[in-house]
């Protein structure tokens, strides 16, 4: 029996990934986490294989938390999860002792694939994702320019941003939730390797993302 840990911050998308993993009889979700913190905590406490480590979590990213897990329980394989294809996500998540890289879109069967791959010991990177990697060695391109790859969403949120608008404000003009709003800020900090919002502003002026 495998023992999975989900960490995501996102309630319906846990519901529906533990309901699909229940599914299999060889493994068992032992427990739901909403940030990196409640990761170490229930694996100091409850025996886990495999932890499926969404990147964009509150208060302890996926990153983070995957170096502290590795420290501490080197035997749990970690999985990462996250919506982005991005070469930067995927590099720093594996950097950080993940074994596996998924995307939240993929089908049943590749999650099952990599979840088995993971327990067996190997690594185990999704087809999307191993072609953006071997795009990204091919076409040789440089770290600051693959930061750069914001969604038109972000920008719109980043223009917002330097435009001084407060989260609330900015919901209210893209017709968006706070929460969403919150987590495209929180994109772009990683995006611009930035630590806060005056930082932000600063390199997305610096590399043109914004006149």
């Amino acid at each position: 029996m495998t023992r999975v840990l989900i960490a995501d911050d996102h309630q319906m998308f846990v519901d529906g990934l533990k309901s699909l993993l229940e599914e299999e009889k060889e493994l068992c979700v032992v427990g739901e986490a909403k940030n990196g913190f409640e990761v170490l905590e229930i694996c100091e406490h409850e025996p886990v294989d495999i932890v499926i480590m969404d990147i964009n979590m509150p208060l302890m990213d996926g990153i983070q938390t995957s170096r502290e897990l590795s420290k501490k329980h080197p035997s749990i394989k970690i999985l990462g999860l996250s919506m982005y294809n991005d070469r930067d996500y995927i590099s720093d998540i594996l950097k950080a002792g993940a074994l596996g890289y998924v995307l939240k879109n993929t089908g049943k069967e590749s999650l099952l694939n990599a979840i088995a791959t993971l327990r067996s010991g190997s690594n185990y990177l999704s087809e999307e994702v191993s072609k953006t990697l071997l795009s990204s060695f091919i076409k040789n391109v440089p770290h600051e320019q693959a930061m750069e790859k914001l969604s038109d969403r972000e920008k719109e949120v980043l223009e917002c941003i330097a435009s001084g608008l407060t989260t609330q404000e900015i919901g209210e003009k893209l017709f968006i939730s706070k929460n969403t709003v919150e987590t495209h800020r929180k994109n772009l900090l990683y995006k611009l390797k930035a630590r806060n919002t005056a930082e932000l502003v600063n390199n997305a002026y610096k590399q043109r993302l914004i006149q």
